[in-house]
């Protein structure tokens, strides 16, 4: 098990009561593990509450998903605190993703300030922090796509305001898997004969290929990045995806580093995302999301059959020894429609209690989570 939190306190008089020790924030350097993988969740606030998932789980996660957009609209910070007080009453990470649906050109400094000084005061409460922003940049669905110029200008921004005000926080630098870039189509692609087309143009033929690398136009440098991160999902074995498939033996690892041909396409010109970025240059590696697409109704295979198969993709017991740079790992736990599919997924490892048995059954023990938080107040 792994404690997320600490105190310290002078020593109280003997005549008189306990008082609550004060928190001591982490350095937020130090939030990777030195051995083994903080296992996390992104929860569905609305549907269940961090206690309710943890005791469906028994086991309280180390890590904790929620999603802000940004500038921080006053329903937004609103949610936000509501995640840390729930955060800060059952112990772990909070993985605040913010998402700057209002264009890169809100991030000003005031407001980059005013979120390291939020993130300052969750620490100084026993809550650290690692913010991942504008992730999928190098997709083409968000406002904030690829933009590689303006992307990594603002996310040195966030993070020169995090290192400076919230020395108890960190930064995630998060890209979509490159299978499938530069995923054509979306509302937010970038246009030809523009800057940005010819930043991420990597090897200058005049387009934009999946030969081009679709990560390292959007790396905002070694200074502003504490951890990178890349979400996986299983979303079935070949397109149109949707399919309630088991997932191809391997398929996770060989997402990560670069390898994978399979049923999906042949993905092998994607670079080796865990060796260039965790081993290289030495980066913390998560899996901010992962979970396996299971469509309740649809014909295919088991829902157990599906997440299990995936799950144990994840607890492979050779993650420990050959890729020490994976840190993190957040299962998505949410029962939702899809667009890309048009249908409800259970994407959840702990949606039936069948389901929850058979994944904490299979928990390697270098999977960590948090303990119970000791009682301390903010410091000053």
């Amino acid at each position: 098990m792994l404690g997320l939190s600490a105190c310290s306190a002078d020593p109280a008089p003997s005549s008189a009561a306990p008082s609550p020790a004060v928190c001591v924030p982490q350095d937020g350097s130090s939030l990777a593990p030195a051995s083994g993988i903080l296992s996390g969740v992104n929860l569905d606030w609305e549907q269940e509450t961090l206690q309710e998932y943890g005791t469906a789980l028994r086991h309280r996660p180390a890590v904790v998903v929620s999603f802000a957009s940004f500038p921080l609209s006053s329903d937004a910070a609103a949610n936000l605190e509501a995640a840390f007080e729930q955060v800060r009453s059952e112990g772990g990470i909070l993985l605040l993703t913010l998402e700057p649906r209002a264009g890169l050109s809100a991030v000003t400094s005031q407001v980059t300030d005013d979120l390291a000084t939020t993130a300052d005061r969750y620490n100084r409460a026993g809550v650290p922090v690692i913010v991942r922003f504008a992730h999928e940049m190098n997709g083409s669905w968000y406002e904030w796509g690829q933009q590689p110029a303006a992307y990594k200008k603002a996310f040195r921004r966030v993070a020169e305001s995090i290192h400076r005000i919230a020395p108890g926080s960190a930064t995630m630098w998060a890209p979509n898997y490159g299978g499938g870039y530069p995923f054509a189509g979306g509302r937010h692609q970038v246009k030809p004969q523009t800057q940005a087309f010819r930043d991420l143009d990597t090897n200058q033929d005049g387009k934009i290929t999946g030969d081009d690398d679709p990560y390292a136009p959007y790396y905002p440098g070694d200074e502003a990045v504490d951890w990178v991160g890349m979400s996986l999902y299983h979303w079935g074995n070949s397109y149109p995806w949707g399919a309630n498939v088991v997932p191809e033996e391997g398929k996770f690892l060989q997402q990560l580093t670069g390898t994978y041909n399979g049923d999906g396409g042949d993905d092998t010109a994607v670079p080796d995302f865990y060796a260039e970025y965790g081993e290289v240059r030495g980066k913390p590696v998560a899996v901010p999301e992962t979970a396996a697409l299971s469509i309740p109704g649809r014909a295919g295979a088991e829902e157990l059959a599906i997440k299990q198969a995936w799950w144990q993709q994840l607890f492979d017991p050779s993650i420990p020894e050959e890729y020490p740079q994976l840190k993190m790992v957040n299962w998505f736990e949410w029962n939702k429609n899809e667009v890309e599919v048009d249908a409800v997924v259970d994407w959840r490892s702990a949606g039936t209690s069948g389901i929850a048995q058979a994944f904490t059954a299979d928990l390697p023990d270098w999977f960590l989570f948090a303990e119970q938080p000791p009682s301390c107040r903010p410091a000053p």
